[in-house]
This record gives structure tokens, sequence and C-alpha cells, in this order.
């Protein structure tokens, strides 16, 4: 990876001058299987505290974890989506420390040999487009959740989620503003929903972040940096990247130094405070886990996963711009999603692709948006939506009536092409219906025909006029040009 050289517009400013602020990433994301890691138990949110649990996810004397291979599948799939190289054989590890909501006193997860290696993440940011390394990604299980708030004087474990599996992904600190990280977090969550690896529900903890922050001088060496721990919200690990870089600018200012520990960010009061001090990787005194083989496949496991990948937004992107001839802020919106992106091909199936995208992009999403719904709960399906694009291609409808009908189908549905019809919708481009209109504001109008020729920018009052009487159904080109014909200009 090259390093990038600072640049000016993300530095920070400070008493003694400007710093630049390094980020790095550890990224747990929930794998997306119907059970545990080495368990058969469920993985479904919710459900009565301690309701999905087996005794091997309750660490009961003499269970033994069994890999679960739709885990190993989608830690590959996500593997391959990040192009990293994948590791025929890797080990599972025991990384040891003792908490209530760790029944077994120990995480199984990978240390030195994991599944997934180097790979890289394309972010597109205001500046252009930026390549993020990806250092490794493991597999490990997720621990339960101690419960404070049930009872007067004690803590209650759920082991609901003990075991569960997840993949780390760890990225290398080559981002360089909270800008960046959230775009950063934001590409990873739509490449693994895209897979289909992990669903990026931040809301249920489906995906956290762990945040790395340091900050140095321009071409410094990296200074000491401290750990942020699950951040829940794209929105918090920006807020918790501004927080800390100028909390540790602050400190050393003032001659102080950076103790390298882990902290939590506070989004009520808009601080990060000590959680403990960090510890090394010697303190979770790794070894191999003597309950499982190492995890080894063949290329040809690998090629089959590969064979049958989704198309991935920077494809998807990169085909948008190139067959549909979308711009690349298009392209980009509609591919945030997958499902946005299947919506749209639906539309601009066989019609003006750029046209289908404009009416989605600009009408669609401002729509949804006020009333709160996302494409997969839109109440206007892609055919809607392309029959009213049609209707303005074959001049049915000009750009004005389009909007009034697709608000009618977006509250009372139907189909467009029959509102049309029935409600007397249609644009009038029978030049007779339009001449009359015209002649008739002429007639009543003379003082405002002599300033006309005088001053040919009145056009549009006249316009307006005939508008105005035909219901804003007349074309306006053709009401245009009828008006410039009879006025002489």
């Amino acid at each position: 990876m090259h390093a990038r050289p600072a640049d000016p517009k993300k530095l920070i400013k400070g008493a003694t001058g400007d710093w630049e602020v390094v980020i790095g990433m550890e990224i747990h994301a929930q794998v997306t299987s119907n059970s545990k890691l080495f368990s058969g138990a469920s993985t479904a949110f919710g459900g009565e505290p301690n309701s999905h649990v087996s005794l091997v996810d309750a660490a009961m004397p003499g269970m033994l974890p069994v890999i679960n291979e739709e885990c190993v599948k989608q830690a590959v799939r996500t593997g391959l989506g990040l192009k990293a190289e994948i590791n025929l054989k890797s080990v599972f590890d025991r990384k040891n420390y003792f908490y209530p909501d760790l029944p077994q006193g120990y995480q199984i997860s990978q240390y030195k040999s994991p599944i997934v290696g180097e790979g890289v993440v394309l972010v597109d940011t205001a500046e252009g487009q930026i390549e993020i390394g990806i250092e490794r990604l493991h597999l490990e299980q997720d621990a339960g959740k101690s419960i404070h708030d049930q009872h007067p004087t004690m803590s209650l474990v759920d082991l609901n989620r003990s075991g569960v599996a997840l993949m780390e992904i760890v990225s290398r600190p080559d981002l360089r503003s909270s800008e960046e990280a959230k775009a950063y977090v934001t590409k990873l969550r739509t490449i693994l929903r895209y897979l289909g690896t992990c669903d990026g529900d931040m809301e249920k903890g489906n995906l956290r972040a762990d945040v790395n922050v340091s900050v140095r001088k321009p071409g410094d060496e990296f200074g000491t940096r401290c750990e942020i721990k699950n951040v829940n919200s794209i929105r918090f690990i920006g807020q918790a990247i501004e927080t800390e870089a100028r909390r540790q600018i602050g400190i050393i200012e003032d001659g102080g130094t950076i103790e390298q520990e882990t902290r939590l960010f506070d989004p009520n009061k808009g601080e990060t405070r000590s959680m403990r001090s960090k510890e090394e990787a010697h303190d979770y005194r790794y070894f191999p886990d003597p309950d499982l083989l190492p995890l080894e496949f063949d290329q040809a496991f690998v090629d089959e996963l590969a064979a049958h990948l989704p198309e991935l937004p920077d494809e998807k992107k990169a085909r948008f711009v190139s067959a549909y001839g979308l711009s690349a802020y298009d392209a980009d919106v509609l591919v945030a999603e997958k499902a946005t992106a299947d919506y749209y091909e639906a539309c601009a199936d066989g019609r003006d692709a750029k046209a289908a995208a404009n009416f989605i992009v600009n009408e669609l999403f401002g729509r949804l948006n006020k009333d709160g719904k996302d494409i997969e709960t839109s109440p206007v399906s892609a055919a809607q939506i392309g029959a009213i694009v049609d209707l303005i291609a074959d001049k049915t409808i000009s750009g004005k009536i389009a909007k009034d009908l697709f608000e009618i189908v977006f509250t009372e549905g139907g189909d467009p092409r029959a509102i049309v019809e029935a409600r007397g919708m249609k644009q009038v481009t029978d030049t007779g219906a339009i001449e009359a209109a015209v002649d008739a504001i002429i007639a009543a109008n003379p003082d405002k025909v002599e300033q006309v020729k005088a001053k040919p920018t009145m056009l549009g009052w006249f316009v307006g006029q005939v508008m105005k009487q035909t219901g804003g159904k007349a074309n306006p080109q053709a009401v245009n040009e009828l008006l410039k014909g009879k006025l002489g200009i």
C-alpha cells in the first residue's frame, strides 16, 4: 500500500499547527446463517432470554464445538467480495479472558492464521476514489449479553448471542478523516448486504465497529492509538472520531502523552471516556483450540463459491454507467442498496434508462423519504414508474403533469395510462385547440401585444396565459411556436 500524502483539506487545526488523524477499523459483522458457529442453536434476533442456547453455547462440561459449514462459506464469499486472498488452511485459537457473558472463559477466534488475508475496498469520497486496505478477515464467536437494569442488585446474563458467528474485518490504518471512515463503513456494509453474508443491521448490533484513532503532525510517524469500542451507527462513528482526535490533540499540545487504551463513546455527552488500558495480544494467551482441527478446504470449494457470487456494487455501477449512460453520481445512488438497483433495472428495461433514473432519483426517492419508506415498502412499483416515463416519452403528458400523476399513483395506486385517460390528464398537442386559446389571449390583450413586439422576453407571459386557459395541458413547445408565428417575433 503506497503512503497517501496528507490532504490539507482533511487536517485538523490545533493551537500548534495542523494535525492529521489516522484511523483503522475493526468491523464485527454478524454472519447471516440459521445456526451458530459451533452449535445448532438458532441465531434469530429477539426471543426470550436464553431460549436460543445449546449446551455448547452454555459451555457445559464435555461439550465439543463443531464447525458450521455455512458460516465458513459466508466468510469465503465475503473474502472474495473484498478481492482478498482466501487461505485454504486456517486455525481456530482460544482467546482467554473472563467475563460473565463468556461462559467458556475464552472466545474461539482466529489469530495468526485467519481464513481470509489481504484485500481492498474502493471508497468514493467527495475528493475522488480511495483504496482502503483490508488486513484480514477472521471468524469468531460472539459473547452473550450482560443486562444491568432488570434487578436492583444483580446483573443478568442472556446467552442468546453467545456463539453466534462473527466476521471480524480489520482494515489497514488508511483512513484520514471521519468522512472517509463513514464512507468506508457504508461501502463495506453495502458489499456485505449484496453478498448476503451479513444484513448490516446496526440497530440490532449485527454490524459494530471498533475504531482505532491516533493523531500526528503530517509526515510524522504514527502516533499512539486509542480504540473506541462497539460504535453502532455510522453517524456515531463520525462523531467519535472527531471527538477523540480533538481530545488527543489537546493532550499532546498541553505537553501530555497519549496512553494506549480502550475507550467508549458517549453520544449523549459527545465525549469518549476510558474503559481500560489496552491489552496486548499476549495478555489473551492465544493458543490453537485443541477441540478443533485446522480448517482446510480446497481451491475447488472456493471456485464453486466464486462462480455463484452476485454482481457487486462496483461492477454494477460500472455497468450502469456504460450500458445505461448514467452519471457516476446517479449510478452510485442506485447501487447503494441491492433492492434499489434491482428496482431501477426493472424500470429501465426497454426504455430511456436515463429518464427512468432521473424519475426514480428525483421524484420517487424524495417522496419515499418524506413518508419514511424505502424502496422495499414503496407503494409504487417499477412497472408503474416505467409507465409514467413512457407517457412523458411519447408526449402524452408533460413533465409537470407527470408529477401530478405520480402523486395520484403514490397515494391511490392504479395504472398510470388508465388514470390519464379517465381524468383527462393528456397534454393537448392538437394545434387546433391550442390555436383557439392563443387567438383568444391575443385578441383580449392588444396592449400586451404591442409590448411583446418591443420586448420579446415578454413572450413568457403569453405562454403562461395559454397554459392557464388549457388547464396546464397544452404542449409548451407547440404554444411557443404558435405564439411566435402569430406575434411575428
